[in-house]
């Protein structure tokens, strides 16, 4: 349907084809990511009710932060490699191992703190006593997992951009699938209760990145690991068109953490729990949007390094209007099946708890509407090696905006001052990420 669309309003161009070749592969991998986040929801819910979903709300922050350092290091040096490669320079696949050397690095005081005090990150995420005993074994798996969640970004990603984004959804889709079954088999079978599901996660990025391997082991790769001393200076280099993506995923962790604080202090558990049912769906809708713009930046970085200016503004109008269509549909499926989606995961049929959550999955929500177009444009940014540009696109968005007028829409109406703030910020993110892009090219 959205290849109609856009071929209606676009024309018929053979880069169209390319464009949703990429990006609806992605698109399917990324969804089975989210799908998986679903079912440990789900799963969790049944397990231990409101307090596990409240556990889980309270470690999404760290799944944020462990993908913000993978995606950084993973997504910018495959950026850095696509746009060297076709720009015609051989010999460039050091760009892999050193990513996947630096991010091993990187998750090495995780490991440490998932051994040493892994209940101190809920104690600073402002869990109570008893949501931190029973959410202790949860965060200390998913700590000791850290480098599986880093690396496979670079697995993934490299594999996007050495033309093999069919392995990349097939490894995303394998691994989710396999979360969702060991999800249930740990936690029910094998009685392992939230921990089960920790462990289910904590596999998965592991198996993705094992399937990514039959490309890297394969004729048709043109990437191959070679141990050497990690470069600083590539490191920064790469991180500079990985900002983006960094900015991306942490600004997940940092919405989910301020609006944590903030809904503990006016709703307490219960509405945390409501927040945690409307961060799992925001997942999959960001993961629809993520899936596109992962699937514009191969494309986008080949024909930028190439100098085929007109093809770059050709995807990246393919993409807002792809964006633009996504936009409405899961807007309008989060009114029309509010509280189907809702009941889903309120096992306990806890009133109050669909009360909250009712408001905030509608309001929350209606922040699509500019969402979708502002990661296209972020996308485009880093593709096109304008790093700044992305930076404060990013930061912008995922940070300082979002923030400000959740503390502020909070003092003003509250709950649903929250809940709208998403809205406000993404609108505010919109006016600035064109008014970047109308100072380029008026260059």
């Amino acid at each position: 349907m959205c290849y109609a669309i856009v071929k209606c309003i676009l024309g018929e161009m053979s880069l169209n084809k390319t464009f949703f070749k990429y990006v609806s592969r992605n698109i399917s991998g990324m969804i089975a990511i989210s799908v998986y986040i679903l079912a440990d929801t789900l799963f969790i819910s049944m397990a231990a009710g409101t307090d596990g979903i409240t556990v889980l709300n309270l470690a999404l922050p760290l799944y944020g932060l462990l993908f913000a350092l993978g995606s950084m290091i993973g997504i910018g040096s495959s950026i850095r490699y696509a746009i060297k490669k076709s720009c015609g320079e051989k010999e460039i696949d050091h760009y892999f191992s050193n990513a996947i050397i630096w991010q091993i690095i990187c998750s090495i005081p995780f490991i440490i703190l998932g051994i040493v005090n892994p209940q101190l990150w809920l104690i600073i995420m402002g869990g109570d006593t008893s949501i931190v005993n029973l959410g202790i074994d949860y965060v200390r798996i998913v700590l000791i997992a850290a480098p599986f969640f880093m690396i496979n970004y670079t697995f993934t990603s490299f594999a996007r951009n050495d033309n093999a984004p069919t392995i990349a959804m097939i490894a995303s889709i394998g691994a989710s699938m396999f979360n969702i079954v060991f999800d249930y088999i740990f936690m029910f079978p094998m009685k392992m209760g939230i921990a089960g599901a920790a462990l289910a996660t904590a596999i998965s990025p592991a198996i993705s990145s094992l399937i990514c391997c039959s490309h890297y082991f394969s004729k048709k790769s043109n990437i191959k690991f070679r141990p050497a001393i990690p470069s600083p200076g590539l490191f920064v280099s790469c991180c500079k068109l990985g900002i983006s993506a960094f900015v991306g995923e942490i600004s997940s962790a940092i919405t989910t953490t301020v609006f944590n604080i903030l809904i503990l202090r006016i709703a307490g558990n219960v509405g945390v729990a409501a927040y945690g049912i409307v961060a799992n769906f925001s997942l999959v809708a960001m993961a629809i949007f993520n899936g596109l713009s992962q699937g514009m930046q191969p494309l986008l970085s080949d024909c930028y390094g190439k100098g085929q200016h007109k093809e770059v503004n050709h995807i990246l109008k393919l993409g807002i209007v792809t964006g633009v269509i996504f936009e409405i549909i899961i807007i309008s499926f989060a009114w029309i099946f509010t509280d189907s989606f809702i009941s889903i995961f309120n096992s306990e049929a806890n009133l109050i708890l669909a009360q909250y959550a009712h408001n905030a999955l509608r309001f929350y929500f209606l922040g699509y509407i500019f969402a979708g177009i502002n990661l296209v444009m972020v996308t485009y940014f880093s593709a096109t090696d304008q790093p700044l540009n992305a930076s404060v696109a990013s930061i912008t968005r995922g940070v300082i905006a979002i923030v400000i007028c959740a503390i502020v829409m909070a003092i003003l109406w509250g709950l649903n001052g929250i809940w709208c703030s998403f809205m406000a910020s993404e609108f505010i993110t919109l006016l600035i990420v064109f008014k970047l892009h109308l100072n380029k090219t008026g260059e």
